[in-house]
């Protein structure tokens, strides 16, 4: 094993009310949001008492891969940063580095390629080294976003869903995948798009399906992918839908963007509507999930790469110019 670590790297997210502000003024940082859209998201959290459900399911997911690690005999301690809040990357590398820490794989909650999904990432390290300064060294695992621990779980959730609909309504449901939207000229968006396409249609398994978008939060002026969910949801009611399974793929674990923009709006939309949905759970702490982390990591070492779908596991190393940030 040429690790001495692994680091569980993630998003961030409040754990109250007075924390949500802060932690949304870090997230758009140099980007120009207005503060009434900031006050207008915190909205969001706030019904949830303020506190966004992503730390404690990076917690579990961080206990779920040290009792995995210790099940399988690898001795291997497990770390836990964020880009945006508490416990910030910085700090953990930090502390890594006390402990003595020299080489670490990084394992991020997010499956797919582009720009924000695994750039950014590579980013928030070599900005997070440079501050700490000698800092372990950081190898982000690879891509995984159609490696079986990912895809098999999104698959039995999906099964899941359709067996919580009225059996007369399961046979014409429809089937509709979600993932979180990005601006077109978002480096890495047709890789993004390419991914997505590819591991819906083996989740479906010959069954027709759709794919559509949530979260955006760019200005009307600026192009992102569509159609928005809420959008597609009304064009499946004007199509004589009675039903439909919501698959969030886009997405790792249960966080905010699920339980508000699907949970809460997509719901709401569709009690109006008269459309009954249910939708489908994320990876989250699955145990096929959690094994997958201890595959990547092996990986390194020379043992089989498995990927479902037609596109191939990604590599290991992203070029040095994959999904840059425009100038």
């Amino acid at each position: 094993m040429r690790y001495d670590a692994l680091l569980l790297l993630s998003f961030g997210g409040p754990e109250g009310p007075d924390e949500v502000m802060p932690f949304l003024e870090n997230v758009t940082r140099g980007r120009g949001v207005p503060r009434a859209r900031l006050e207008s998201v915190a909205e969001h959290y706030h019904l949830f008492g303020g506190v966004s459900p992503i730390n404690r399911q990076c917690r579990d997911l961080k206990a779920a891969i040290e009792a995995d690690f210790a099940d399988h005999g690898l001795d291997l301690p497990v770390y836990w940063g964020n880009r945006n809040w508490r416990p910030f990357l910085a700090d953990t590398l930090r502390q890594m580095k006390a402990d003595g820490v020299r080489r670490a794989a990084a394992f991020a909650t997010s499956a797919y390629s582009g720009y924000s999904c695994c750039r950014q990432y590579l980013e928030d390290i070599d900005r997070a080294r440079a501050e700490v300064g000698d800092a372990p060294e950081i190898d982000k695992l690879r891509i995984y976003f159609n490696h079986p621990g990912f895809v098999e779980p999104v698959i039995e959730n999906t099964r899941a869903a359709f067996d919580r609909l009225p059996p007369d309504l399961r046979p014409d449901a429809r089937l509709v995948f979600t993932a979180h939207s990005v601006p077109m000229a978002q480096p890495g968006r047709a890789s993004y798009v390419a991914e997505l396409n590819d591991v819906a249609e083996v989740v479906a398994g010959g069954r027709p399906w759709s794919l559509a978008y949530q979260s955006r939060s760019g200005p009307p002026s600026v192009p992102w992918l569509e159609p928005d969910i809420g959008d597609h949801l009304k064009k499946l009611h004007s199509e004589g839908a009675e039903a439909a399974v919501i698959v969030p793929v886009g997405f790792v674990s249960d966080h905010m963007e699920v339980k508000y923009d699907l949970d809460v709006e997509a719901a709401e939309l569709a009690g109006r509507l008269g459309l009954r949905i249910e939708r489908a759970a994320t990876p989250g702490t699955h145990p096929r999930f959690v094994a997958m982390v201890r595959e990547l990591l092996l990986e390194r070492d020379g043992t089989e790469r498995p990927a479902l779908g037609r596109l191939g596991p990604r590599p290991d190393t992203c070029a040095v110019t994959c999904c840059r940030r425009p100038a």
